[in-house]
C-alpha cells in the first residue's frame, strides 16, 4: 500500500491533471461560442480528452484518464443546462436529471479514488495493451482508451442533452419509470461496488471470487447497473419529447460496449485466475440480475 503522503501526491497532480483540461475546455468552448451547442462541447470535450492523454503520457499512466468518464458526464451536463433553452426554468425534469447525473458522477468518481492506490497504480487492461502494443501504445491509447470512450460518453449523453434543451413540461408516468430506472441502476451500481470492495479488503484466498450478494444473480452486476443508468436518461429523453428517439443511440453505444468488450475481457481474466470460475459463468448470467436454480450446484468459491 502506499504511504499517505505519496497517495496524496498522486491525489493533487491527478486535481492539476483534471483542472487543466477544464481550462482547455473553456477556452475551446468559448472560441466556438458561435458554433451549434453540440458541434462546440463536442470539440471542447476532445481538447479536454487530449490534455488527459498528454498527462497521462508524461506519467505513463492511463488510469489517468479513468476519472474522465464520469467527470466530463456532469461538466457537459452543467454547459448544456446553461444554454438559453436549457434548465434556466427551472424545470423539474431538469433538476431531476442533474441531479441524478451528478449523483452518479460523485458516486462513481469517489469509488475510483477510494481504490486507485497512485500514479504507479495502472488498470490491468491498460498494462496489458502497453505491453501487447509496444511502441504503437501511444495512438492505442490516443485514440482507443481516450478519444473512443469519450466519445462514447457523449453519444449517450444525448438524452440529457435532449431535456436540458427542451422546453419546460410537466411531469408524467414515463418520468416517474425514467427516475426509478436511473436511481435504481445508481443504487444497484453503488451495493455491486461496496460488496465487490469489502470482499477483496478481506483479503480473500487466491483464487476466490465472488459469489455472494448481487454478484450470485449476476456476474457483473456493476456493468448492469451502469447500462441501466444511460437507459433510465433515456427514458427522461422520452418524456420530453417523444421525437428524442435519436438520442437512444448513446445508450444504444454504452450496452454494445459493455457486451462486447467489458464482459468478455473480464470473464476472460476471471477464467484464467480463478478456478471454477467456468462453472460459476456456466450457471450464473453475465449481466441481468435473476435468482439462481434451485438444481445449482453449491458453490466453493468462497
Amino acid at each position: 500500500m502506499p504511504s499517505r503522503p505519496s497517495l496524496l501526491s498522486a491525489r493533487l497532480a491527478l486535481l492539476v491533471v483534471y483542472v487543466a483540461a477544464c481550462v482547455v475546455a473553456l477556452l475551446v468552448g468559448g472560441a466556438l461560442a458561435d458554433q451549434p451547442p453540440l458541434v462546440s462541447t463536442a470539440i471542447a470535450d476532445v481538447a479536454a480528452t487530449v490534455v488527459v492523454f498528454a498527462f497521462s503520457v508524461v506519467f505513463r499512466n492511463t488510469s489517468v484518464y479513468d476519472p474522465y468518464w464520469s467527470v466530463a458526464a456532469i461538466a457537459l451536463a452543467l454547459a448544456w443546462a446553461r444554454l438559453p433553452a436549457g434548465g434556466s426554468d427551472g424545470a423539474a425534469r431538469v433538476v431531476l436529471v442533474l441531479l441524478l447525473v451528478s449523483v452518479w458522477g460523485v458516486r462513481l468518481t469517489a469509488n475510483f479514488l477510494r481504490r486507485w492506490r497512485g500514479l504507479r497504480d495502472e488498470d490491468w487492461r491498460y498494462a496489458g495493451l502497453r505491453e501487447r502494443s509496444g511502441r504503437l501504445f501511444p495512438l492505442v491509447s490516443l485514440f482507443g482508451l481516450h478519444l473512443m470512450p469519450t466519445v462514447l460518453v457523449f453519444l449517450a449523453l444525448l438524452p440529457v442533452y435532449a431535456v436540458l434543451t427542451a422546453p419546460a413540461a410537466d411531469l408524467d408516468l414515463l418520468d416517474a419509470l425514467a427516475f426509478v430506472a436511473t436511481a435504481g441502476a445508481i443504487t444497484l451500481e453503488s451495493v455491486a461496488d461496496r460488496q465487490l470492495r469489502r470482499f477483496l479488503d478481506a483479503d480473500p484466498p487466491r483464487g476466490a471470487f465472488l459469489d455472494k450478494g448481487l454478484w450470485r444473480l449476476a456476474r457483473h452486476p456493476n456493468y448492469f447497473g451502469e447500462i441501466a443508468f444511460w437507459w433510465g436518461l433515456g427514458l427522461f429523453a422520452l418524456a420530453a419529447a417523444p421525437d428524442n428517439v435519436w438520442t437512444l443511440i448513446g445508450p444504444a453505444a454504452i450496452t454494445l460496449l459493455f457486451v462486447t468488450v467489458s464482459v468478455p475481457m473480464m470473464d476472460r481474466r476471471m477464467r484464467a485466475r480463478r478456478d471454477g470460475y467456468d462453472a460459476y459463468r456456466a450457471r450464473t448470467p453475465a449481466l441481468f440480475p435473476r435468482p439462481r436454480r434451485r438444481s445449482a450446484p453449491v458453490s466453493t468459491s468462497m
